[in-house]
């Protein structure tokens, strides 16, 4: 069977954990299991990028899998430091980067991680990127019969098939469990519902908004899947809000046959919302939210799921245990380094009075959050706001350099194809061709 007779699907982490292993195998497992693994007009990829230095890890805690699982996959790409270097060497020498371009795309960093996947695949002529992350799991929780009913998710299946049967540039899924760091909190004299209210109105952007947080803390901060989608087929448009179609970061698949249509990632250093600014260039795509699931745990208290023991009842996130608080600070102090950039790019006929609306809010909550949580850290929310402000035209022009520099990339990528006689990245699958057909 010739390579235009098959399909190149690569499976992207952008990981820095331990658990990277563990939540590779449950996946693993899952491709066995619904067929994709034995499936010749499939080849499954895997590239890994990986950070030693986010939780102490090694090398080996990334490349150490098993020959039974690897036995599975038909790629397998190890992308760390080593093999940033050796390919940013490669670009510079053959004039298609400068230093500083392949420093900016390739940086540290979340987007710097995932546009690593994303350019390794498309070397790699890949024609599906699907990306998951090393703490959520191919499962589903329900609580409609007041305790949990756990089912299976054919994600990386349920991906492709909508990708085929659509055409669709990017397919997005649903999540559950815990998602949002935000604990459940007793309103007081001291912190009223109001003055919490206002503080997460400061942060939020048009994913995190105050009429969704108030309903998932009723829940103790868990997400639960909902049964419609769950028994659903159809895939929903994603619609455009602010020139933007939100998605996120994992459970994503990106359409590599048409190298225009890709966009690459980017977030302003030490923040996070690389999936956020990528929304911000799709508002011309076609992208669907699609009915599969994956089960976050945010807090890490969950992986005996994947050893098959399915708890009955979910914790509530608690604001009195002491990690639960540290992840809240740190989101917090990630959406609000995004949030200038975000507002400069989609609202800039407002952007000067959204800045100082959320100065005025700050100022009248984070003093009575800290001393609620005990934690004084949360005041330094305040001058995180401010530097990322008066950087936000550094960070805009750094955007749009990740994009140009990507363009370099993409055609680059396509002389290459051209000269060793392959098709090139825009091929695409025609609506008759039997692949389609395939799953």
């Amino acid at each position: 069977m010739s390579k235009q007779d098959t399909v190149n699907v690569g499976i992207g982490f952008a990981t820095g954990r331990r658990s990277f292993r563990k939540v590779l195998k449950t996946n693993i497992l899952s491709w066995r299991e619904c067929g994709l693994t034995q499936n010749p007009k499939f080849n499954l990829n895997l590239f890994v990028a990986y950070d030693l230095k986010y939780a102490n890890t090694k090398v080996t805690d990334y490349t150490g899998i098993p020959p039974h699982l690897l036995g599975d996959l038909d790629g397998t790409f190890f992308l760390g430091k080593t093999a940033q270097a050796r390919e940013i060497r490669s670009l510079v020498r053959s004039g298609v980067l400068s230093p500083e371009e392949a420093r900016l795309f390739f940086c540290a960093g979340y987007a710097g991680q995932r546009n690593t996947v994303l350019y390794w695949a498309m070397k790699q002529r890949m024609d599906y990127l699907l990306f998951l992350d090393d703490d959520e799991y191919p499962m589903a929780v329900t609580n409609t019969r007041n305790w949990a009913i756990w089912s299976g998710q054919h994600v990386l299946l349920s991906h492709l098939r909508q990708m085929m049967d659509t055409g669709a540039d990017i397919t997005h899924g649903h999540h559950c469990g815990y998602i949002s760091p935000i604990p459940s909190i007793e309103f007081s004299s001291s912190l009223t519902k109001e003055d919490f209210r206002n503080f997460i109105e400061a942060i939020s952007n048009d994913i995190i908004n105050w009429q969704s947080l108030e309903s998932l803390m009723r829940q103790g901060g868990v997400t639960y899947a909902d049964t419609a989608i769950l028994t659903g087929d159809e895939p929903q448009e994603v619609l455009s809000v602010n020139h933007c179609k939100f998605i996120s970061g994992s459970n994503l698949c990106i359409n590599l046959t048409d190298s225009a249509r890709v966009h690459p990632f980017y977030n302003p250093p030490g923040a996070r919302g690389e999936d956020t600014f990528l929304s911000t260039l799709l508002e011309d795509s076609k992208v669907l939210r699609i009915p599969c699931y994956t089960f976050h745990d945010g807090f890490s208290a969950y992986d005996h799921l994947m050893d098959g023991v399915l708890p009955i009842r979910l914790k509530p996130v608690c604001a009195d245990l002491s990690f639960v608080t540290d992840r809240f600070c740190r989101a917090c102090v990630g959406w609000v380094r995004y949030k200038p950039l975000l507002l400069y790019l989609t609202q800039r006929e407002n952007y000067e009075s959204r800045i100082e609306e959320m100065r005025r809010q700050l100022a009248a909550t984070l003093p009575k959050l800290a001393a609620y949580l005990g934690r004084e850290e949360f005041l330094s929310i305040a001058d995180e706001l401010e530097r990322y402000h008066q950087n936000v035209e550094l960070h805009a022009r750094q955007f749009r350099q990740t994009i140009e520099i990507w363009r370099k990339l993409v055609s680059y990528l396509e002389a290459e194809r051209k000269t060793q006689g392959f098709p090139s990245i825009g091929r695409g699958l025609p609506a008759d061709d039997p692949l389609r057909s395939a799953l």
